[in-house]
């Protein structure tokens, strides 16, 4: 992916489908990822923080608000200075910057977490980025990870039965036939994972700790009692888990360095 300074209409439609939330909004998404990460490593004032992928800039936003040490690195300089406006609106000035991660160079054992949410669908040479994304965190260090599940039967990418199931030149046509040629500068979702792939390629980069979506689960909160039978079988049975991961909306995963 390249860095555009002109306005994408694609990027332009997703402020506008966002515009209207506010930063409470966000606050139970941002409360849950804390939580989630708070399992693996402690976050308080000390932790330093990376986004990868910001989107409207609402977690760095929240991060700063909660005093805590959070950078955003974003490939769009649309979203970037929405971001800022965002957060002026609170009276935040987030620490974000334009970068492509491709290209960025992250350091080495420079940060606690990491946090890449609908981010690695979009980047051409993701192995490459997940290995300077290893090499970033520090020892013991964190990555949370969401991103698309190929045989979902639903896909937060594009509103289309079995979406992820098509080939590659199939969802690229769809996508420019419905959102434009834009889409293919930005928006676009390169690759659709699986679990089986990604937890691949993490255990092959070195992180000690793998945990994937059945074993986050919080099977107390959980309204459905067939749901929570259905975690608890899958936790239990590896046939039934890689069932239950194959379907899933989306690939989830924290791992540890």
């Amino acid at each position: 992916m390249q860095i555009h300074h002109e306005e994408l209409s694609d990027v332009t439609r997703y402020i506008d489908n966002k515009r209207h939330l506010t930063l409470e909004d966000h606050r139970a998404t941002f409360e849950a990822y804390i939580r989630r990460i708070g399992q693996f490593k402690m976050v308080d004032r000390s932790t330093k923080l990376l986004e990868i992928g910001i989107g409207t800039g609402w977690f760095p936003i929240m991060c700063k608000a909660q005093g805590l040490s959070c950078k955003g690195l974003e490939i769009s300089p649309q979203l970037v200075e929405y971001t800022r406006a965002f957060g002026r609106r609170y009276g935040i000035e987030p620490d974000v910057e334009v970068g492509n991660i491709e290209t960025y160079d992250l350091g080495l054992a420079q940060y606690d977490i990491i946090i890449a949410s609908s981010v690695f669908e979009h980047i051409e040479n993701w192995k490459e980025a997940m290995r300077k994304s290893y090499a970033a965190l520090k020892p013991g260090g964190v990555l949370f990870f969401e991103s698309t599940n190929k045989f979902s039967f639903s896909s937060g990418e594009f509103d289309f039965p079995f979406y992820g199931w098509l080939p590659d030149r199939w969802r690229y046509r769809l996508r420019i036939a419905r959102q434009g040629a834009d889409i293919m500068n930005l928006g676009i979702d390169f690759h659709q994972f699986t679990y089986p792939l990604l937890r691949r390629v993490f255990r092959d980069l070195g992180f000690r700790q793998i945990v994937d979506r059945v074993s986050l689960a919080n099977i107390d909160a959980m309204a459905s009692s067939w749901k929570r039978l259905l975690i608890r079988g899958a936790r239990q049975f590896s046939l039934l888990r890689q069932l239950v991961l194959l379907f899933v909306d989306c690939t989830t995963f924290v791992c540890v360095k």
